[in-house]
């Protein structure tokens, strides 16, 4: 039987602003990856998001991002590489603290926002984001955009990847992610977020904007958490997925 992981990112809100629907989502997902206080969350909501993810056995992920609240870790910052090391570094650590009080591993690492993305594109980013995972610990799971720079920078360093998918973005045809300040970047639809994660998962191929089919490799699906219809997809998915003979398990399982 195929399997997939179902990821979110979660614990993105703070102090008195909610952002997402935590609670709910993450009995339905096998993996969270949970903002360290940068792009978004605080120490109370990691502390809550590492609990709730304990109690329903969810594979624990840190998502570290640019310190951007205001732009929520979606906007390029001009960091250097060792600024960028030590930023990662930094927040993976903060994670790992909680899920070390809570005796559950840290699974895996993703990064956020526009450092995934820059990531995706620039080998020497890619590289130390991969290189301070490794630093921290070696067994952990490195996430990143499938078919990218991302995957072949942690392959070289030496960390397990998972090649990830996203049911609620639209792709380019060289397999990057459609730009959010591009209309229609981001699918709405329940159906259409629904075929595009079957046929990822099932046949290995995404259509880009452009109408081309890419090849792309499906190890874990992504629905952002603060989207508007993030649980409604959560919950369709895993009804579909299971429909197709697919199964659903945390990375490592």
């Amino acid at each position: 039987m195929t399997k997939v992981d179902l990821n979110c990112d979660l614990g993105e809100s703070f102090g008195n602003y909610q952002i997402g629907n935590d609670s709910s989502i993450i009995p339905l997902i096998t993996s969270a990856n949970v903002a360290c206080g940068f792009h978004a969350g605080d120490p109370d909501v990691m502390a809550k998001t590492v609990k709730l993810a304990k109690a329903h056995q969810v594979g624990i992920g840190a998502h570290p991002g640019f310190n951007d609240l205001q732009g929520f870790g979606r906007r390029n910052l001009d960091m250097s590489p060792e600024e960028i090391y030590n930023m990662v570094i930094y927040q993976i650590g903060a994670l790992k603290s909680f899920c070390d009080v809570e005796n559950v591993p840290l699974n895996h690492v993703k990064p956020h926002g526009a450092l995934y993305q820059m990531g995706a594109r620039n080998p020497e980013i890619a590289r130390v984001i991969a290189q301070a995972v490794y630093d921290v610990d070696p067994n952990i799971h490195f996430v990143g955009l499938s078919n990218s720079i991302l995957i072949d920078e942690a392959k070289k360093v030496g960390l397990k990847t998972a090649s990830e998918v996203f049911a609620d973005r639209r792709y380019e045809n060289d397999g990057q992610l459609v730009s959010r300040k591009k209309d229609g970047a981001v699918i709405e639809d329940t159906d259409e977020a629904l075929k595009q994660v079957v046929r990822m998962v099932t046949e290995g191929k995404v259509t880009a904007i452009t109408g081309e089919d890419v090849d792309i490799s499906a190890d874990t699906i992504c629905v952002h958490g603060d989207g508007a219809h993030a649980l409604e997809f959560v919950e369709q998915i895993r009804k579909k997925l299971s429909e197709v003979n697919i199964d659903i398990v945390k990375l490592g399982g």
